[in-house]
């Protein structure tokens, strides 16, 4: 009988190192997970808004539609500015700047019209993917969307923005610790997710991670 009571009390103590280890790891592993996630939406992210950035620089405002935006980047074009020449040691020791180099032709500045792909991402960037977020299950686009803000000043402010919800980054993740996250975001007024831009405020185009 005592053997069989040590041998139960063993098994107990297995278990409860075993529950102990796992209540452990998991905020551990769940982290591990976020972080990998967030990495690669991140990016993402940044790739819209430099799309963004670009369709602007053309059309001088932010566009909240996606097809418009794939279709810029793969079927139009942005001004490139080369400049052919430089300033040399001896322009510089004899006082001219590259501004005066211009004017006297030394220096000349030529425009040509290039790819949006390839000025914004290069040759071979899937555009089609800029839409979606790049974690595991269905495929789901970012929000997406662009308006002008009216400052103080009364000055139109092209602004756009491009988000998603925690709930779709970390989807299949442990859903207490979302509902966690989700929670401590919202309870210091922050977006529970990851967002560039913004539709109600100025914020210079930064990502909420910056």
């Amino acid at each position: 009988m005592k053997t069989v009571i040590q041998i139960l009390l063993l098994i107990a103590a297995v278990v409860i190192s075993f529950f102990i280890y796992k209540s452990i790891q998991r905020p551990i592993e769940f982290k591990k997970a976020k972080d990998e996630r967030y990495e690669v939406v991140v990016e993402r992210l940044k790739d819209i808004r430099e799309a963004e950035l670009a369709y602007k620089d053309v059309y001088k405002k932010f566009t909240g539609s996606w097809d418009t935006l794939i279709d810029f980047i793969v079927n139009d074009s942005v001004i490139n500015v080369r400049k052919i020449g430089e300033l040399t040691d001896s322009m510089v020791e004899a006082g001219i700047s590259e501004r005066k180099a211009i004017r006297m032709g030394l220096i000349t500045r030529d425009s040509i019209k290039i790819s949006a792909l390839e000025a914004v991402f290069g040759k071979g960037y899937d555009a089609e993917s800029l839409k979606y977020v790049p974690v595991p299950g269905e495929p789901t686009e970012f929000h997406l969307g662009a308006t002008v803000i009216i400052t103080g000043s009364g000055i139109g402010v092209p602004v756009f923005e491009a988000k998603a919800h925690n709930n779709v980054i970390l989807r299949g993740l442990d859903e207490q610790l979302v509902i966690n996250l989700n929670a401590q975001r919202r309870m210091n007024e922050k977006y529970p997710g990851l967002r560039v831009g913004s539709l109600t405020e100025t914020v210079n185009n930064a990502g909420n991670w910056e």
